[in-house]
């Protein structure tokens, strides 16, 4: 009988069942799913604040171009409002550098240092000399494929263009990439030797803004064409160019392209720097405004007109 009693004692399966405790849904669970939330959260304020600092950033570069805030450098044009994204240059949007200060290069090239300060250069072989150097400068800096060069009879033409793989502003504004800042500080310094007096000329491609709720008010290729053209003016100035050296700075908008079959090339999209020769440089003041000893028939009027020769030629 005490045997078959042990027997039944060993052959017992003895199960245990816990009862859940009232607080065990409050666990940890949520805390981790909380602590993400809160993480993310501030991954996104952090993403908001740089972007904030980017486009404070911008917005200073502009205004120091317009002269119109305390940052205020050489330069005179207007701050872009972004009321669009036309496709322009190919820069990519990157934080724009803070601002630097103004200090003329002291570099100068080996082929200019033998002329006269302040010396006019209007003879070919001067111009051509001019444009060798211009060409170094832009090899230098890499951008060689960016740079022509032009004698004509009214001075040498300098052209400074985008191509499929560089540009010189940001897509759809006036800020300028670093490497065409820099050369363009490079050009200032050299031209401010020199006495010729030059023109500045801004072009974009046939890209528009789609802004139509703005109306004349809007932001458009003429007003980013001038406004390009008043920041290469700031940065030459940056360089050392003097400041009576530049007669015109002008804005062409999408008018005058050098691809007229690919309205939208990059090389439409560029600056023009037009150093004149003094003869076209004063041919130029005169079509603009009246030589001293001219009298009019009335009272404060000119009578006398520029040389037509000169003005068709400055027409072609």
């Amino acid at each position: 009988m005490a045997l078959n009693n042990k027997r039944e004692h060993e052959a017992a399966v003895i199960k245990k069942v816990s009862r859940r405790s009232d607080g065990e849904g409050h666990g940890g669970a949520w805390k981790v799913a909380f602590a993400d939330f809160v993480l993310a959260l501030m991954c996104l304020f952090l993403v908001l604040w740089v972007l904030a600092a980017r486009d404070q950033e911008n917005l200073q570069q502009l205004l120091s171009a317009s002269g119109g805030s305390p940052l205020q450098e050489a330069g005179n044009g207007k701050a872009i409002e972004r009321m669009g994204t036309p496709r322009g240059s190919l820069i990519p949007r990157e934080p724009v550098p803070g601002q630097e200060t103004r200090a003329r290069d002291s570099s100068r090239p080996s082929s200019i240092e033998s002329d006269n300060p302040r010396r006019s250069l209007d003879s070919q072989a001067d111009l051509q000399k001019l444009a060798n150097v211009l060409a170094e400068m832009s090899e230098k800096a890499g951008l060689s494929s960016n740079l022509q060069t032009v004698i004509t009879p009214y001075g040498l033409r300098v052209t400074l263009h985008d191509t499929d793989n560089q540009g010189m502003f940001e897509r759809g504004s006036a800020i300028v990439d670093p490497r065409f800042k820099s050369l363009l500080r490079q050009m200032g310094g050299m031209l401010g030797r020199i006495d010729n007096r030059l023109l500045l000329v801004g072009h974009t491609d046939a890209a528009q803004y789609q802004s139509p709720a703005a109306g004349f008010a809007a932001m458009s290729n003429w007003s980013l064409s001038s406004n390009r053209a008043m920041a290469a003016r700031m940065h030459l100035m940056q360089g050392g160019l003097a400041a009576d050296s530049v007669l015109q700075v002008v804005g062409m908008a999408d008018r005058a392209p050098l691809d007229a079959q690919r309205p939208l090339a990059a090389i439409n999209r560029r600056i023009e720097l037009l150093i004149l020769t003094s003869g076209q440089a004063q041919a130029v003041v005169a079509m603009y405004g009246a030589a001293p000893d001219q009298t009019g028939v009335l009272p404060g009027t000119g009578s006398a007109l520029p040389n037509r020769e000169v003005l068709e030629q400055l027409r072609k």
